[in-house]
């Protein structure tokens, strides 16, 4: 009859050699996967930007085609549910308007004061 190894004794055998075949394939795989994680989020953030410019080049065009049609201080039609009479309607013709929105340096967003 052969001798029987216990299966505890075979674990204590090929753990170390699991462990020094093992390990480098495991830091490989974790380290490509945070790579291909990285380079995805900046594609995302990449494409998040190209849309913003685009939607903001649009809105400069439809502000400029309303401007040169002539309309571009009316409100669209339902934007108003007053009746139509907004601030623009109450305010008298000739006063200067100030702008009380200045811009912060560097973020591109306005700031109310």
């Amino acid at each position: 009859m052969p001798p029987v190894v216990p299966p505890f004794l075979i674990g204590l055998v090929v753990a170390p050699l699991a462990k020094r075949l093992l390990e480098p394939l495991v830091r490989g795989v974790v380290t490509t996967s945070v790579g291909v994680v990285m380079e995805a989020k900046k594609a995302a953030h990449e494409a998040g930007e190209n849309i913003h410019d685009l939607a903001v080049e649009m809105a400069a065009d439809v502000v400029g085609v309303r401007i040169a049609s002539g309309d571009g201080r009316r409100p669209t039609e339902g934007a108003l549910s007053d009746g139509g009479k907004g601030e623009a309607a109450d305010r008298v013709e000739g006063e200067a308007e100030t702008s009380k929105v200045p811009m912060t340096a560097g973020t591109g967003r306005a700031r109310t004061t």
